[in-house]
């Protein structure tokens, strides 16, 4: 805790300086930034003119209220400027004028950022009511890229994987802050309300290193709401209920405090009421789970110095297990609780010295406290996580060509536990303490020839008290010869130090004995990649293809050997091969106004080495469809929303043989489909949609082993590989009442 109250402590700095200028930003309609944009203001001489992000700086004129933005391709605006207004985002908007015809389209909700050397793509707020979205792992329902699966069949908890392999190697960020480590990891898709985000950008491959090491296939950004974006709302509300017995409530209110002050307070209620048995192994295939959820944020938007900080608390509680009417009289029921709290606090302060060259100095501090108390039947397991992060970053533009970015990083990471690993009603409970402090520095240069061509390197040494000294390097190169197709390549290194009970608690729903090897090695994964997006016109709108290829190659990793014993669980040092091949091709066409149509197919092959023999990793699915439709009417009034999952079989770990001669389990499973679809209607200001997942109502059979007898040798939820639970109806209400 002396950690996080240090951190908090140091980050005033800096003194806010004023002045009479406006700042802000220029994006198109796929908010990426314009570079070169015009800035003037109307009937005068005095401009200014965007940088590589977007940025401008544009001293006022009296009496003067109109701002001219403008760039070739783009259609011109003039915005009125308020006398208090400080900052400005400003979208132009891509068209061509024929005499008196605008040709205009829909944006689409996902799509590629053109402008960054990185694979990214962008999942905007459009993108997000598409479904229900409840949370984060509800967001990534229309998205190829991702999957977000159950991590077993008792918990609730779910994994994301990203390039084939799981979560734990996708670094996890909010507003650029690395988060949602260690114990939070199984559960924290569960942590992000959905009416909470503004965007989320997810990044495949090698990334950029100025948030660490962390990142071995990929990052997942997610941007909250702002109270001192243009667009924020004076109040925002949402109501949601679905069939089974899910209630959720947010809201959220952002303040103006002055032209340079504003605050936003947003609130999470959640209360899944009934323990839902849907395919009658006798235990509950979704948890019943009461979770509050708060998050209060600041922000000062000076003329050359910007804060932003905030404050989160969240406390749930999660039970599952057996439930009532197929517990047997006279024994006890196998029981499934969690209880935690969590509570983050973070400050990002920026001092800018030249707008023009885009110099700048940051410091960002984070502190996380997550407690977790958790039973698994007999077995227990509870911790006390901390967590203290750091980041000084200094960024300049030399010239349109040349950038630079440095910078120094500090993280400190405890993990106070107690356990019980047994299911052993008179055991003692285990009493273990780990932690680590990592400082680095890291150096990062882009080169930009024009906009066909972006190359950025970066160099990161950090030092662990565990690990000692090492390297991170990664680049990526993106070449566009004309405005229809871009290219792009990366190459890099990622490292990751393994928490093995925190990261992986819900294992211990099963009978499994589990072994943890001694002095676990940190992970390190070499990524390379490849991709190729292009924009055809066809029939006078824009035909996106994106194809691309990543390869993950391990040379050091914590294999979670579930081959060995079927009735063991083991984490060892990997001792051979571990590696991923991904291939992706997806494409979008609006076929008429309001209508998009996204098509995509992916192919996976994860292998990893276990005692000698190759496998194929279990509970893989070997390939991915997707086609998501969505029509929204001429008015907007209506909005209708589709999506069809095709989900690929794969191998389940090594079966073993019972008394009567037969396996445990099948080897294999087969693909299934999943369809979801949702009506929208809007009004002024508020909205009512209503919806359905799942509605091919497919359920995984026996997906908990030896469900009749849990405190048998057999039992085990972490044979999962499909849905539990059959269809899911909901309706939600939005509401939102803008400031002006």
């Amino acid at each position: 805790m002396k950690y996080i109250l240090f951190l908090l402590y140091i980050v005033f700095v800096f003194p806010a300086i004023a002045g009479n200028v406006l700042t802000g930003t220029v994006t198109d309609s796929n908010y990426e930034p314009v570079t070169g944009a015009n800035i003037v203001w109307l009937n005068t001489a005095n401009g200014a003119t965007t940088g590589l992000n977007g940025e401008f700086t544009i001293d006022r004129v009296d009496g003067v209220d109109k701002l001219v933005v403008s760039f070739i391709g783009y259609n011109t605006d003039t915005i009125t400027i308020a006398p208090y207004q400080e900052y400005i985002d400003i979208v132009l908007h891509e068209g061509v004028q024929l005499t008196e015809v605008s040709v205009v389209g829909r944006r689409a909700g996902t799509h590629k950022l053109r402008a960054s050397v990185v694979n990214t793509d962008l999942i905007n707020a459009d993108e997000l009511c598409r479904a229900a979205c409840c949370n984060l792992g509800e967001s990534f329902v229309t998205n190829p890229s991702v999957d977000v699966n159950y991590s077993d069949a008792a918990t609730g908890a779910k994994q994301i994987k990203l390039l084939g392999l799981s979560g734990t190697y996708v670094q996890m960020l909010t507003e650029n802050i690395p988060n949602f480590r260690g114990a939070s990891a199984p559960y924290a898709l569960g942590y992000v309300p959905g009416p909470w985000m503004n965007s989320i950008q997810v990044s495949k491959g090698t990334s950029s290193v100025k948030n660490g090491y962390e990142a071995l296939t990929g990052q997942i950004n997610i941007e909250y709401k702002k109270p001192q974006a243009e667009e924020a709302d004076w109040v925002s509300a949402n109501l949601f209920a679905s069939t089974t017995n899910r209630y959720e409530a947010n809201a959220d209110a952002s303040v103006k405090l002055s032209d340079k002050w504003s605050t936003m307070l947003l609130a999470h209620y959640e209360n899944e009421t009934k323990a839902h048995d849907s395919d009658g192994d006798g235990f509950a295939d979704i948890p019943q789970i009461q979770q509050y959820n708060l998050f209060n944020r600041w922000a000062y938007m000076g003329d050359n110095y910007i804060l932003q900080a905030g404050f989160k608390f969240l406390g749930e509680e999660r039970e599952s297990g057996q439930v009532s009417h197929n517990e047997t009289p006279g024994n006890e029921p196998y029981r499934i609780n969690m209880n935690t709290d969590r509570y983050e606090a973070f400050i990002k302060q920026a001092y800018i010295f030249d707008r023009e060259h885009n110099t700048n100095l940051a410091l960002i501090t984070s502190g996380t406290i997550h407690n977790m108390d958790a039973v698994y039947g007999r077995k227990l397991y509870d911790v006390r996580q901390q967590n203290a992060y750091a980041s000084l970053l200094f960024e300049t533009e030399f010239n349109k060509s040349h950038s630079i970015s440095a910078g120094l990083s500090f993280n400190y990471d405890r993990y106070d536990q107690s356990y019980l690993l047994a299911a052993n009603a008179d055991g003692q409970k285990t009493a273990e303490l780990e932690k680590e402090a990592v400082g680095g520095a890291y150096v990062q240069y882009t080169y930009m020839l024009g906009e066909k061509l972006t190359f950025m390197a970066g160099l990161r040494g950090d030092y662990s008290d565990l690990y000692g000294f090492f390297v991170t390097p990664r680049a990526n190169l993106k070449y566009a010869p004309n405005e229809y197709v871009n290219f792009r390549i990366s190459a890099g290194k990622g490292y990751r130090t393994n928490h093995v009970l925190a990261e992986n608690c819900y294992l211990l729903a099963s009978s499994r004995k589990v072994n943890i090897a001694k002095d676990l090695a940190q992970e390190e994964a070499w990524n390379y990649g490849t991709s190729i997006a292009t924009y055809i016109p066809v029939a006078g709108r824009t035909l996106n293809i994106n194809a691309e290829y990543y390869y993950t190659h391990f040379k050091n990793q914590m294999v979670v050997d579930m081959e060995t014993d079927g009735h063991a669980i083991s984490f060892s040092n990997l001792d051979g091969r571990s590696y991923s091949h991904v291939f992706q091709i997806e494409a979008t066409y609006p076929f008429f106004d309001g209508f998009n149509l996204t098509a995509a197919w992916r192919m996976t092959d994860v292998k990893q080495e276990i005692n000698g023999v190759l496998y194929e990793k279990a509970l893989t699915g070997k390939y991915k469809g997707l086609l998501t439709a969505s029509y929204k009417t001429p008015l907007g009034k209506w909005q209708f929303d589709a999506t069809l999952q095709l989900n690929g079989g794969g191998r389940m770990p090594t079966p073993y043989v019972l008394a009567d001669g037969s396996k445990s389990w099948n080897e294999r499973y087969k693909g299934f489909e999943q369809l979801s679809m949702q009506i929208t209607r809007y009004f002024r200001n508020w909205s009512v949609y209503i919806g359905g997942e799942n509605l091919t109502n497919f359920k995984q059979k026996n997906a908990i082993i030896g469900a009749d007898n849990p405190w048998g040798d057999s039992f085990d939820a972490s044979m999962v590989w499909g849905p539990m639970h059959g269809i899911k109806g909901y309706i939600g209400v939005r509401y939102n009442l803008p400031k002006n």
